[in-house]
């Protein structure tokens, strides 16, 4: 050791390797950018801003692009020290030579008394004090990049590190660039907010990035294409770069980025050595184990390898960055390119594991409550019928008609062969088939399935009985078991659709009772997790009783329906009840009502996300015949196309007849009688008569006849309705006057008892015929009051066709009356001709949210702004708009602002 000062130093060698060899300058030397190198200014920034701070961490997976993002960065700066750590594993003294030396290659000048260590494996305090003490003295910070640190696993390094880095003061700036967590005190450091971090989540790629990235490759892809290649790569920079490079030698490159086989890649080679391969062979085996799930925990992971120590195992490749995720709440995840390779992998290696890991997996997840994935893993291995259990037995039947995940559930099962035979494969079948309103399957596989519960709960049944008895019997609530309870709840669940989409009033009633005494018996957990459940089986009572005709019982379950619990999952039936609850307000003749509701029901699931087309369409198909009772025909039409598109299911009988009617007073109203009955022709098959279908299609059928001069006809058809319901009544009074007979016209009209139910489309109209029959009779004073009552009742619903429907006696009446009607309600019959149906202004009163909407409107707040200040979606308050447009007759904001100022409404 001759020739060392009392330091541990050489003087005569201050810039020697202390194992006496010459440094490897490629150390010093950051790497150089790629051509299809990609500056991110973002991220550039965020190291300018860096500065402020002593110690800035760039942490990512490899191939995250962390190195050549700094080496980019340092290269526009000056005096920037650059170091590859890989001289760490041969000791602290060999690290901080190789550091000193670093720094005085970026032209940082250090003293000669500040030394250099002479042994590897040490380097003295004294030593670091020095060069603390040169670094804090200075003007400028001397700037240090620290390149694969995760290298540096010596905690004595790093303690070193660390102190220097205190005692440098604002001397020094270091960066360090690593794979994995540095052995650094970072709390401290991130408390006192002298930390700066990017980390792999603001290194991934954006897909604007991304396709500025492609571009510079030679690629020009379409957004959705760059979106889902940024989707499956997560960002990931190498993998990225690899895709483009694969595919600019595809002769289609957007189909080989959309359906490259990620094992067969360059990036499955890239990861397998970068990633897979570092690890040590248990930890190989894990990874490879794990691929199979979408996400896990430690006691997981242990299930399926046979370990115990799956935690420890999973936070170390997580710091590691080993394309482990952590999730929070001790869940992870794969990176999904990751994921893709060592599936392949483990095909390879361990030919016919994988449905074995699948179906570990369902099973310990059944276990911890976690359905949706234990469904997922239950489908991949093929288990069908412990599958299907699961769902049954967690009374989440209903999945499969939510709307908001039905398809997923559907796709589930769609597998699933005939082999499989259960009470609960049967009814997951049935369900499906139901979904889609395919009968006759649906209820074979019903049949099957409560053959198969009558069975296991010891009876026999004739085949008429089977249905009944497997929803009825059993031994009783204290000692049933409970997967049978949950089975047989759903049988009631589907026995009250196939009940509702065949019209069997009597049946819904049966399984609605039937599920009632089985939710007794049901754990209340469940029950409370699945409020789909009861929320569904309320929807299909109601309508089926709507279909009976029994309106105020319908709507007693109906507003149940709507009263319950909000979200997603009960999203569609709430939606269904309310465009069925606008229905009877609409055939009670109460637009106003039914509009709101209609409208209401329109945005319960857009709200949600769910899926669309997934509503039920009542809603649209309400409004449709609000529209033509308010003579908006193009809109009529408008809607009933988009209530074609509605969810299978709930094409029931009701949704038929709706449609049909509605179809049918569209044409009447466009001049064409013979279409208008044309419509109503196609009989709704349904297990028994409804007496609203029926009474509704005899009006539509009367008017038509009553148009096109057949009043003698539209009299008799009228006559065959059983139930004196008002609307009903009306109609035959208008039929008897056009065949003449005022009297009994008048007769009919005076025995009408509505008791309030009857709404002002039906009272419009019965006040028109009498109208009619006072005008005829020459008591024009009569006549004329009683059309500017008319008028008046009219406006609040907008109401147009009663006046256009009265004929061309009408016209003199209208303009005797004008000057006494309040301007809203005025006729305006400038520029018709004398023969045509008279036209005419009503200002139909604006609901409370078309008031508030407008109210903003005058403040010039934008659509977004109104929806963010309202707290619903831009589509919602669009709507609102179209219809303080239409009532009030306006085209344009400014134009709506103004004529609801002249009408003092702001």
């Amino acid at each position: 050791m001759d020739g060392l000062d009392d330091s541990g130093t050489d003087p005569t060698a201050p810039y020697a390797d202390p194992q006496g060899d010459p440094f490897l300058r490629t150390r010093f030397v950051a790497p150089a950018r790629p051509v299809t190198f990609l500056r991110r200014e973002r991220l550039v920034r965020h190291l300018d801003e860096a500065m402020q701070t002593p110690l800035t961490m760039v942490n990512g997976a490899a191939g995250a692009g962390k190195t050549l993002l700094v080496a980019d960065w340092a290269a526009s700066r000056e005096r920037v020290a650059w170091l590859t750590t890989d001289a760490a594993g041969q000791g602290p003294g060999m690290l901080w030579a190789y550091l000193l030396q670093a720094l005085r290659a970026s032209g940082t000048v250090l003293p000669a008394g500040v030394g250099c260590p002479a042994d590897a494996s040490r380097v003295t305090p004294k030593l670091l004090a020095r060069l603390a003490a040169e670094l804090s003295g200075r003007e400028h910070p001397a700037i240090v990049v620290l390149d694969e640190f995760d290298r540096v696993a010596d905690p004595e390094i790093a303690e070193q590190l660390e102190f220097v880095l205190r005692h440098a003061g604002d001397g020094l700036r270091l960066i360090l660039v690593t794979r994995t967590e540095p052995l650094l005190p970072l709390h401290r450091y991130r408390a006192a907010g002298e930390l700066t971090e990017i980390r792999g989540a603001e290194l991934a790629f954006t897909a604007e990035e991304a396709a500025e990235l492609l571009d510079l490759h030679g690629l020009r892809l379409p957004a959705h294409a760059t979106e889902g290649l940024v989707e499956r790569t997560r960002g990931w920079a190498a993998g990225l770069r690899l895709c483009a490079l694969a595919a600019r030698e595809d002769p289609n490159p957007e189909t080989y980025l959309k359906e490259f086989e990620a094992d067969h890649s360059t990036v499955a080679d890239f990861l397998l050595a970068e990633v897979l391969r570092r690890q040590p062979p248990a930890t190989q085996d894990l990874l490879l184990r794990v691929s199979v799930l979408d996400r896990f925990r430690p006691e997981l992971v242990n299930a399926l390898t046979g370990r115990t120590d799956a935690g420890p195992v999973l936070a170390d490749l997580c710091r590691e960055n080993a394309f482990v995720e952590h999730l929070g709440q001790d869940w992870y995840r794969l990176h999904p390119l990751f994921g893709e390779i060592l599936r392949a992998h483990l095909r390879l290696r361990s030919p016919g594991l994988e449905p074995d890991l699948h179906r570990q997996a369902a099973h310990w997840l059944r276990g911890s409550g976690s359905l949706s994935e234990t469904l997922g893993q239950g489908a991949a291995a093929g288990d069908w019928e412990f599958t299907a259990d699961a769902l049954i037995d967690d009374l989440a039947i209903g999945w499969l008609f939510t709307g908001w995940r039905s398809d997923e559930i559907a796709d589930l099962f769609s597998p699933m062969g005939p082999e499989a035979t259960s009470p609960a494969t049967d009814l997951v079948r049935a369900a499906r088939d139901l979904s889609r309103r395919n009968l006759d399957r649906g209820l074979t596989h019903l049949r099957h399935a409560e053959q198969g519960l009558t069975a296991a709960l010891g009876l026999t049944a004739l085949p008429d009985d089977v249905a009944e008895q497997a929803l009825t019997a059993g031994r009783g609530p204290e000692d049933e078991a409970p997967e049978l309870v949950a089975a047989r709840l759903s049988c009631a669940l589907l026995e009250a659709l196939a009940a509702r989409l065949t019209g069997a009033p009597d049946r819904a009633e049966k399984a609605a009772a039937a599920a009632e005494t089985l939710c007794d018996q049901a754990p209340a957990h469940l029950l409370e997790k699945h409020p789909e459940l009861t929320a569904l089986l309320l929807a299909h009572l109601g309508s089926a009783r709507l279909w009976a005709g029994r309106f105020e019982d319908a709507c007693a379950v109906l507003s149940k329906v709507v009263g319950a619990s909000a979200g997603a999952s009960t999203a569609l039936a709430r939606e269904d009840s309310l465009g069925r609850l606008a229905l009877i307000d609409q055939l009670n003749g109460w637009p106003g009502r039914a509009e709101r509701k209609a409208l209401a029901a329109m945005t319960e699931t857009e709200r949600y996300g769910v899926p669309q087309p997934s509503g039920s369409g009542m809603g649209r198909l309400v409004l449709a015949a609000v529209a033509v009772d308010r003579d908006d025909l193009a809109r009529a039409r408008t809607l009933l196309d988009e209530a074609a598109e509605s969810h299978p299911a709930l094409r029931d009988p009701v949704m038929e007849a709706g449609r049909a009617l509605a179809t049918a007073r569209l044409e009447l109203a466009r001049g064409n009688p013979r279409a208008a009955l044309k419509a109503v022709e196609r009989v709704v098959p349904a297990a028994v008569d409804s007496p609203w279908a029926a009474g509704q299609t005899a009006l539509v059928v009367s008017a038509a006849h009553i148009a096109e001069g057949r009043p003698e006809t539209a009299v008799d058809v009228l006559r065959t309705v059983s139930e004196a319901q008002p609307a009903y009544v009306v109609g035959a009074a208008r039929a008897e006057l056009a065949a003449g007979r005022p009297e009994a016209a008048m007769e009919l009209l005076d025995s009408v008892r509505s008791e309030g139910r009857a709404g002002p489309a039906v009272t419009v109209r019965a006040t028109l015929v009498r109208a009619q029959a006072a005008n005829e009779a020459g008591d024009t004073a009569t006549a004329h009051r009683l059309v500017a009552l008319a008028l008046r009742e009219a406006r609040r619903d907008g109401l147009r066709r009663p006046f256009l429907e009265a004929g061309p006696w009408i016209r003199p009446v209208l303009d005797a009356v004008s000057p006494r009607v309040p301007a809203g309600d005025r006729p305006d019959t400038g520029g018709r001709p004398a023969s045509g149906p008279p036209q005419f202004m009503i200002v139909e009163e604006l609901s409370g949210r078309e008031l508030d909407v407008l109210r903003r409107l005058a403040l010039t707040m934008s659509t977004e702004e109104i929806a963010a200040d309202l707290y619903v979606s831009v589509n919602t308050v669009k709507t609102h708009l179209k219809s303080a447009y239409r009532k009030l007759a306006v085209n344009r904001r400014n134009e709506a602002v103004r004529r609801a100022r002249e009408l003092d409404l702001l």
